[in-house]
């Protein structure tokens, strides 16, 4: 099944092209990697996705429909920016979280220890950890996660990854952006993007291995991206 899919989105701000053309879909099961560097389009993409912002050009439909708010209760989002409130602590954060859709807070797990301290006084790694677990509250059937391992350490890293690969084999979808070459691994496919457009999209042998995209054969993924990302 299908859970989200763009055809032809694009996004204009004024002047400026954020997103021009891009088809994406995510299917039940499986994680998609979004990669690019920063200004690539990606938080964009994301939000218009989520319909949190409206595509100039193209459409989305979420599980098979228009967006709409019943649609986005199905879909967990981990933004940029965490979407915590500091001033609460880990617990309160994650009561808010599992108020607003209706469910019970998720047991604190490793995060137990830290379950009455300010978000503000967290490590970086038990903030998203902590954003995490507060978007998988209400059991999502898709994952939005934006650059979810940016700033974080190896390990942190690995667990987070961890968590990703798990609620895939539950059953969700997943759309995770990242800049980080090393992840590409971790993806069922990658989509990546430079200068708001979709430059490469398959899996990691279709885009690494003997494919040939155009003239020119593609031997190192990272070097390519790197070209493209300039380009």
């Amino acid at each position: 099944m299908t859970l989200v899919s763009a055809g032809g989105v694009g996004k204009d701000f004024g002047d400026f092209t954020a997103v021009r053309d891009v088809d994406l879909t995510v299917a039940r099961g499986e994680v998609v990697g979004l990669l690019g560097s920063n200004g690539a389009g990606k938080t964009t993409l994301m939000k218009m996705l989520l319909g949190l912002t409206r595509p100039t050009a193209g459409s989305v439909e979420l599980f098979g429909e228009t967006i709409s708010p019943d649609a986005r209760k199905r879909i967990g989002y981990v933004p940029q920016g965490l979407g915590l409130y500091e001033d609460l602590t880990v617990a309160e954060n994650l009561e808010f979280a599992a108020r607003a859709f209706g469910v019970e807070a998720p047991p604190l797990g490793d995060l137990a220890p830290s379950k009455d301290v300010l978000v503000r006084d967290l490590s970086l790694g038990l903030r998203r950890r902590t954003a995490f677990l507060g978007a998988l509250a209400h059991h999502p059937e898709l994952l939005l996660l934006d650059e979810p391992t940016s700033g974080v350490d190896v390990l942190a890293r690995s667990d987070l990854w961890t968590t990703i690969r798990t609620s895939a084999e539950a059953g969700a979808g997943v759309l995770v952006s990242t800049h980080h070459m090393e992840e590409a691994d971790q993806c069922d496919r990658l989509v990546v993007m430079a200068g708001g457009r979709v430059v490469l999209a398959g899996t990691m042998d279709e885009i690494v291995g003997d494919t040939v995209r155009g003239s020119e054969r593609i031997e190192s993924f990272e070097r390519r991206f790197a070209e493209l990302a300039v380009a």
